[in-house]
């Protein structure tokens, strides 16, 4: 078994798993769904594809930076009648950055690395408009477990991020509140244990005429939250100033 690790980051993301009709909402974090999309794009697979190995594969993702919730409104006109269509609302996560992981058969896995280093489709974070920001695949696969190789993974969050924890830390300290030090985790559910929650992002076809999803069994951890920098000190780089002795 092999594990894929994946950085999800751009301006914007959306994960939806229960979107239907003019409301488009989005999940808190990337779904199976959604990052099994992006590996068959990357694959060059088409809508009708077989997704039967890639569904298989274990799925698991870190929020390292869990951005902010944004909603948008969108128009459109009917493209025989001219006729406008009803007022729809999109979804999504303003600069939130992810960690997701696929483990499975290792050559399958390796496959999947070499085709997001070279893909055919254009991988998206959820939606068309929403492109990555920075290189998806963070490293070659790793012979280890899913869920170690989520927790010991480097913390991908942006600086201006982590030095706002900074700060937020010490003001914490200040007014003797311990602030949060912890990263969420959401793993597959075992078939043998009580998911802590349910989504229906299991993808059985992406085919436009027959678009089929399955529930999928989620686990929830926390894990601890690697140390943030020092905070910015611009006069670290200046000289020492000698003392006048005249």
């Amino acid at each position: 078994m092999s594990v894929l690790l994946l950085r999800l980051a751009g301006p914007l993301q959306s994960w939806g798993s229960a979107a239907r009709f003019t409301r488009r909402t989005t999940e808190n974090a990337p779904t199976k769904s959604g990052v099994i999309g992006l590996l068959a794009a990357a694959q060059g697979r088409g809508r009708d594809a077989d997704l039967t190995d890639l569904a298989t594969l274990g799925f698991g993702v870190r929020i390292d930076q869990p951005g902010t919730r944004l909603r948008d409104f969108q128009t459109a006109h009917h493209g025989d009648t001219d006729k406008a269509m009803p007022l729809s609302q999109r979804f999504y996560l303003a600069d939130a950055v992810f960690v997701a992981g696929v483990s499975g058969e290792s050559g399958l896995v390796h496959r999947l690395h070499q085709s997001l280093l070279d893909p055919v489709f254009l991988p998206y974070l959820g939606r068309r408009s929403c492109p990555p920001s920075q290189p998806i695949p963070i490293g070659p696969p790793l012979n280890t477990d899913l869920e170690e190789a989520l927790r010991t993974a480097e913390w991908e969050a942006s600086a201006w991020y982590k030095e706002r924890l900074v700060h937020s830390s010490r003001r914490s300290a200040e007014a003797r509140q311990a602030p949060g030090d912890g990263l969420g985790l959401l793993l597959d559910c075992p078939p043998d244990q009580e998911p802590d929650i349910t989504l229906r992002d299991l993808p059985l076809s992406f085919d436009p005429r027959n678009r089929r999803y399955a529930l999928r069994g989620v686990r929830s951890r926390t894990v601890p939250r690697p140390a943030a920098p020092p905070p910015h000190e611009p006069t670290a780089l200046l000289p020492p100033v000698t003392p006048r002795t005249d």
